[in-house]
């Protein structure tokens, strides 16, 4: 596998562990997540020290008692180091070549730098909306219905 190739497919990697690790972290994930996130996060760091050895110096194994959220934190962080080589996820060209009318850029930069943070709410709220119903469903029976409260 080509160096660019193997990068681009580790920082997708950082990227969604960043999620799970997250996502765990709201839903009061178990000790064994965030030790799963942390080795999966020191394993990219090694591989990309060894394609990319010079280049990520700054950045150090996790401890092995860190948390979900520094987990999540530091696979961000080492993925926005390598944004610049790692080809976009979305087919941006589309945007001009079929709507030349449209300067893409200022949505362009809004969407790099917020995207992620909103592909991650929706995901949460997609996992999350299950046990959600569930729980609306448990009170609503374990309670007595309201007379002053008419249902359509």
């Amino acid at each position: 596998m080509e160096r660019e190739q193997e990068i681009a497919k580790l920082v997708n990697v950082l990227r969604r562990t960043s999620r799970m690790a997250l996502q765990s972290e709201w839903t009061g994930g178990a000790a064994d997540t965030a030790a799963f996130c942390v080795e999966q996060y020191n394993r990219v760091l090694a591989r990309l020290k060894e394609l990319d050895g010079t280049n990520v110096v700054i950045f150090e194994p996790l401890a092995t008692g860190s948390s979900l959220t520094v987990a999540a934190m530091a696979c961000r962080q080492l993925a926005a180091f390598y944004e610049d080589e790692v080809p976009p996820q979305r087919g941006d060209r589309k945007w001009t070549k079929e709507m030349p009318f449209f300067d893409p850029r200022p949505f362009k930069e809004f969407w790099e730098k917020s995207a992620r943070d909103i592909e991650d709410f929706g995901e949460y709220i997609r996992e999350s909306i299950e046990e959600w119903a569930r729980q609306r469903q448990a009170k609503s029976a374990d309670s007595p219905p309201n007379p002053e409260h008419k249902r359509d």
